[in-house]
């Protein structure tokens, strides 16, 4: 089975290419940077990220060229591919990166700008007659037109 599933944030903005002939296909590369924590021999955690290269076909690479932007934080999956060519120099030059078949925003548009909140990126006012414990008093009467009891 060749599966995987990467979160992590585009290093930069997709590149997108369209294949040619009859039905032209968009092509989209993008990197993501996807963090990764190890242990240091002295005992402390460090975190370094891996470039992990990703392609995307058709209507994936579509969405990419519209929507996704150096920054944004990601989540996909795929399959790993290899593969190797000879560059101009004459040297074999090997290839691996993940062909993607889905993908997703992994936060919200407002958390990408760093305010994010516990609500997902969206501001809830509190309603006027709450109490500090968040909830409020339903008025006199009320209770008998609620649809549970």
């Amino acid at each position: 089975m060749n599966k995987v599933i990467l979160m992590g944030r585009l290093t930069r903005d997709p590149e997108i290419r369209y294949s040619q002939g009859n039905e032209s296909l968009a092509i989209a590369r993008y990197t993501l940077a996807v963090d990764r924590r190890f242990t240091k021999k002295t005992g402390g955690d460090e975190q370094t990220a891996d470039f992990i290269p990703c392609v995307a076909f058709g209507k994936s690479g579509e969405f990419a060229e519209k929507y996704f932007h150096q920054g944004t934080k990601v989540l996909v999956s795929g399959r790993i591919q290899t593969g190797s060519y000879t560059n101009k120099d004459g040297n074999k030059v090997y290839t691996t990166e993940v062909i993607i078949e889905e993908q997703e925003f992994a936060e919200s548009k407002n958390s990408q700008g760093g305010g994010g909140n516990s609500d997902g990126g969206f501001d809830r006012p509190a309603p006027e007659n709450a109490s500090a414990d968040g909830f409020m008093t339903i008025p006199g009467g009320a209770e008998d037109s609620l649809p549970f009891k």
